[in-house]
């Protein structure tokens, strides 16, 4: 008789059955805010408590994450705590802008990833993703976290930037993470919020990297600005050239337009480049799942060439990925803020409050999910995914800034596995011991060490 394979539990901190410390709470919050959520966390529809800087409540319920991120979204500011991490870095970026600065950015940005442009960016993906898998062909141990880096890095520089990025793909990855390590960390002087004069030492060992991001973009504006100068009708009518269209009196500043540039640069392939690197761990750990998503794949691609349509097609890879996305989400923290207080049901929301949605928690909620630290694609899969409320699932966030690139991430993500399940498999070794820290995004911790073979 066929008996159904325990699921695969992937490693997560297990909640704390006892609260820390100030100055615990202080330590885990820089080397990893996973770590710091009890067991109540897990099991409470929202926690109000005073905390070191301040109100602090963590939203679970999916009613009160609508009200606060799309109903009454017009109380809420982007965190302070989270602003004090990511303006740093990205400035006015449309991650970190707010206000008029963001409603400019975000109009300059829509015709970039309306579904026409999203289906015409798939040729590309396809392409680069076969090239890079080459790589592979004679097999051996490779980091799997690192590849998925360099894999979204050349996407992301094919599509939106027609592979005119100046500086080398190589020194990116490297350099990534030692941003994400050091100006991507939470500050305890931020946690008390402390004025931000009022030097981070964290940020300090960050600033040769920032300056090196910042060298890339005003080198990438410059080569295209050169381009359209010389060869207005050749040159990518692209990402990039959109901005610099944009720029203008009643448009986007030349500020705006270097932020938002660093902001997809530096972020905007980081989150894809993790979900990719956790769904093939994940499958390698699953075999009987890995097995039903290589036998979609091999089907679709025998019949379909059109990239395209391998989403819809895919409804097992694509559940796969959106399990890992569960687990892992790679934005892990949505932080807000009220403007003025307010009451949701009997929940007093404080002025100035720090109110964490953390999709980390929520989709790891004992109420809101059965079995919620197993890897189950099912979950997702037709039929199943239809049933998940609208707000206990958050990869992408919610409301007015939902992430602007979650189709492109999507097709980028099924294009991607598609083409590297369909002719590689990828297995865990003894040195396969990730571990999820939160550093802007859920990265492991050791990197992703997998055996790497052609399928037969």
């Amino acid at each position: 008789m066929d008996t159904q394979p325990v699921p695969f539990v992937p490693p997560a901190p297990k909640p704390r059955t006892t609260p820390p410390s100030t100055l615990e709470m202080m330590r885990i919050v820089y080397r990893n805010p996973l770590e710091l959520w009890g067991e109540h966390t897990y099991n409470e529809p929202w926690i109000s408590a005073n905390g070191v800087g301040g109100h602090l409540i963590v939203a679970n319920d999916p009613g009160l994450i609508r009200h606060v991120l799309i109903d009454n979204a017009k109380n809420y500011k982007m965190a302070t705590v989270r602003q004090m991490i990511l303006r740093p870095i990205l400035r006015d970026g449309l991650l970190t802008a707010e206000g008029e600065v963001w409603k400019r950015s975000r109009k300059a940005m829509a015709p970039v990833f309306t579904p026409r442009h999203i289906f015409g960016f798939a040729e590309p993906m396809l392409r680069r993703t076969m090239q890079f898998v080459a790589r592979y062909d004679e097999g051996g141990m490779t980091d799997v976290a690192h590849d998925m880096t360099l894999l979204t890095y050349d996407i992301l520089a094919e599509t939106l930037f027609s592979g005119e990025i100046a500086g080398e793909p190589g020194s990116f990855a490297q350099e990534i993470d030692r941003l994400f390590e050091t100006m991507g960390r939470v500050d305890p002087l931020d946690l008390l919020r402390a004025p931000e004069w009022l030097p981070r030492l964290t940020r300090i060992r960050g600033r040769k990297t920032m300056a090196y991001f910042r060298k890339i973009v005003t080198d990438t504006v410059k080569m295209r600005e050169e381009r359209l100068k010389r060869d207005p009708d050749t040159a990518p009518q692209d990402f990039l050239t959109l901005l610099l269209r944009a720029e203008g009196p009643d448009g986007l500043t030349r500020a705006e337009v270097e932020d938002n540039i660093i902001t997809f640069i530096g972020a905007g392939h980081e989150t894809t480049a993790r979900a990719l690197g956790w769904t093939i761990y994940c499958l390698a750990e699953a075999p009987w799942e890995r097995e039903k998503v290589e036998r979609e794949i091999d089907a679709v691609l025998a019949r379909e060439p059109d990239p395209t349509k391998w989403l819809d097609a895919m409804p097992f890879t694509r559940a796969a990925f959106e399990e890992a996305l569960r687990l892992y989400p790679p934005a892990p923290s949505i932080n807000r803020e009220p403007i003025e207080t307010e009451t949701w049901n009997d929940l007093v929301l404080p002025k100035r409050a720090a109110v964490l949605v953390m999709p980390w928690v929520v989709h790891r909620h004992r109420k809101l999910w059965d079995m919620p630290d197993a890897f189950m694609p099912e979950r997702f899969h037709p039929g199943n995914r239809e049933k998940i409320d609208r707000f206990q699932y958050l990869p992408f966030g919610a409301g007015p800034r939902i992430c602007i690139g979650a189709s492109f991430a999507m097709q980028e993500a099924i294009i991607a596995l598609a083409i590297m399940l369909s002719r590689f498999r990828f297995d865990v070794t003894a040195e396969t011991k990730p571990w999820p820290v939160q550093k802007l995004t859920t990265q492991p911790q050791g990197g992703l060490p997998m055996q790497v073979t052609r399928r037969v």
